[in-house]
């Protein structure tokens, strides 16, 4: 038995550095469940190890570029792929789907206005545990609280104002993949309001905990202005088979 770092450096023949850095962003299984850098792991041991996708352009123009972000990669990196452009929304780094970017200082002044005024369309779709019969609209305030890293809880009393509409749209294997709409941006709104009423998303190493290959929830449409992206790219789609 020895550190699952350097299992996998061995095995793959990469720098312990590099064995570290895919652990740590979930992408090595034993038997379904993810592991860290720092369990211990008989060198016998199959692993399955997840490949890393490329963010994918949808769109560009003159005002903004818009990108499909694989799981696994920080907002903020596009911003080091795509030189000059800065984010005018962020995604959970497992979080996949729909990113927007701009070159332009005015027009990102505007976008900013638009999401602060809730004018800004935005769909998600998710895979969550259990099975949901019906449209809800969960309307619970969320607290977020800042260390090392951020996590958010209910909280009736110092909470901000947090909506999430969740419509079903089919079962698979007792889950159920739903279309969530959101107008207010909560830190993990989605992931925690989902969690409030027992139906984590799978994938959630946070809320919820439901073992998965990745967190199950896509940024699928943005529409903003004139315009409307959506993002049907990725390894989300493989795992909505029955």
């Amino acid at each position: 038995m020895d550190k699952a770092y350097k299992i996998l450096s061995l095995r793959e023949n990469i720098s312990n550095r590099k064995a570290k850095e895919m652990l740590d962003l979930g992408l090595v299984f034993v038997n379904g469940k993810k592991i860290r850098a720092s369990d211990l792991v008989s060198p016998k041991t199959p692993l399955k190890i997840l490949s890393l996708e490329s963010p994918e352009v949808l769109f560009e123009d003159n005002f903004i570029l818009a990108v499909s972000k694989p799981p696994f990669f920080d907002s903020y990196d596009l911003e080091k792929k795509f030189s000059g452009y800065k984010l005018l929304n962020r995604l959970d780094k497992q979080t996949s789907g729909v990113i927007l970017l701009t070159k332009d200082s005015d027009f990102k002044n505007k976008v900013i206005n638009e999401f602060k005024q809730g004018l800004v369309y935005k769909e998600y779709l998710t895979l969550v545990k259990g099975i949901i019969p019906q449209d809800l609209v969960i309307d619970k305030p969320i607290l977020t609280l800042k260390g090392n890293y951020a996590k958010s809880k209910i909280d009736n009393k110092l909470g901000k104002k947090a909506i999430t509409n969740i419509t079903p749209l089919r079962l698979i294997n007792k889950n159920t993949l739903l279309k969530v709409v959101i107008k207010t941006g909560r830190t993990h709104q989605i992931r925690l309001h989902l969690d409030s009423i027992n139906h984590p998303i799978l994938g959630d190493n946070i809320y919820g905990r439901e073992p998965f290959a990745r967190l199950m929830l896509h940024s699928y449409k943005i529409s903003l202005f004139d315009y409307k992206f959506c993002s049907n790219k990725g390894s989300f789609w493989k795992y909505l088979q029955d």
